[in-house]
């Protein structure tokens, strides 16, 4: 059941008016009454909506931005679309990182209740979906960016995980190669699951080493198997880092790439184009994803029926001199 600005009135023993103005940084609100209405709100939960700040001041004209770190390699793209598109309609953008740790994640929320902004657009710090869920229920419009496969309850968009694993396969097929490498990232992820299976359905893996979205996973991933005989003539990473750290290793042993080795990536990335050969990969369509989610939060607030089930947006095959096309 949402926790309603009357409610918070109710139980402070005040106005709606005093609780709006206690949200709006406690103007012309005496201390002790203001520390009294912020401990009701804690203590219920409460998530302020545009409309109860509007009580005071009018909507916020601020979305919030949720992110584990701004040092994902694709997260400038995806806030490039998400800041031209909040602007474009006259918001402005609050940005908020939150890592994985109880007292990251208690902050966050406890910031939620004290700040006025309109709704949330998330690429969601692992474990945080059940706070997400909590806040959504209470009325708190939020947008995923990125589900990785979750299927959260509220709306979100997502890209074609497995008919992009199923594209890699069916390029490394083509080449004529059949004996697969596959070094994934950690197999919870819906994403990895997505595209072990699209890739899978093509062309079967002789080996799938499992690990970080990380290039020290590649190079491990590599080394692993070429320490255990495995025999393959490609690879097929779950992202550009793991791709790179890859053909360094198969470059360290003596193998050449393309020759020896075919290596595909995933998410294109600016380092793609700059490894050495420069990366085949499977394009995440990145900046579209932030205006696609962007685009939803606002019809959202806009009073539009938004769906529940993923936006899911295409992705793209990118052939470049690791797995040139024959």
């Amino acid at each position: 059941m949402r926790v309603t600005i009357a409610d918070v009135a109710r139980q402070a023993g005040v106005s709606k008016t005093t609780v709006s103005r206690v949200l709006n940084s406690g103007a012309e609100v005496e201390a002790g009454t203001a520390a009294r209405v912020h401990e009701v709100i804690a203590g219920l939960g409460y998530v302020p909506s545009s409309g109860a700040v509007g009580l005071a001041r009018g909507s916020s004209r601020v979305i919030g931005m949720l992110t584990p770190s701004l040092t994902w390699p694709w997260m400038g793209e995806v806030l490039q679309g998400v800041a031209d598109t909040v602007e474009r309609a006259g918001y402005g953008l609050l940005l908020f990182t939150c890592d994985r740790s109880a007292d990251s994640i208690g902050r966050f929320t406890a910031q939620v209740s004290a700040r006025a902004f309109d709704g949330l657009l998330v690429v969601a710090p692992e474990g945080t979906l059940v706070t997400l869920s909590a806040l959504h229920r209470r009325g708190l419009p939020v947008v995923l960016i990125d589900d990785r496969g979750h299927r959260p309850g509220f709306p979100s968009v997502a890209i074609t995980n497995r008919a992009g694993g199923a594209s890699a396969a069916r390029h490394l097929r083509a080449l004529g190669r059949s004996r697969p490498l596959v070094i994934a990232g950690r197999r919870e992820f819906g994403c990895v699951r997505e595209r072990l299976e699209g890739f899978g359905e093509v062309l079967r893996p002789e080996c799938v080493v499992a690990g970080e979205f990380t290039e020290d996973t590649g190079r491990t991933g590599v080394e692993r198997a070429l320490a255990e005989g495995r025999a393959f003539d490609c690879v097929f990473a779950h992202n550009d880092l793991i791709a790179a750290g890859a053909l360094a290793a198969l470059r360290a042993a003596g193998r050449t790439v393309p020759d020896d080795v075919a290596v595909v990536g995933f998410d294109d990335i600016p380092m793609a184009r700059h490894t050495e050969p420069p990366l085949t990969t499977v394009r995440q369509p990145m900046r579209r994803m932030g205006e696609t989610a962007a685009g939803l939060l606002l019809a959202a607030l806009a009073g539009e029926v938004i769906p529940s089930e993923p936006v899911v947006l295409p992705t793209e095959l990118v052939v470049r001199r690791s797995a040139p096309t024959a």
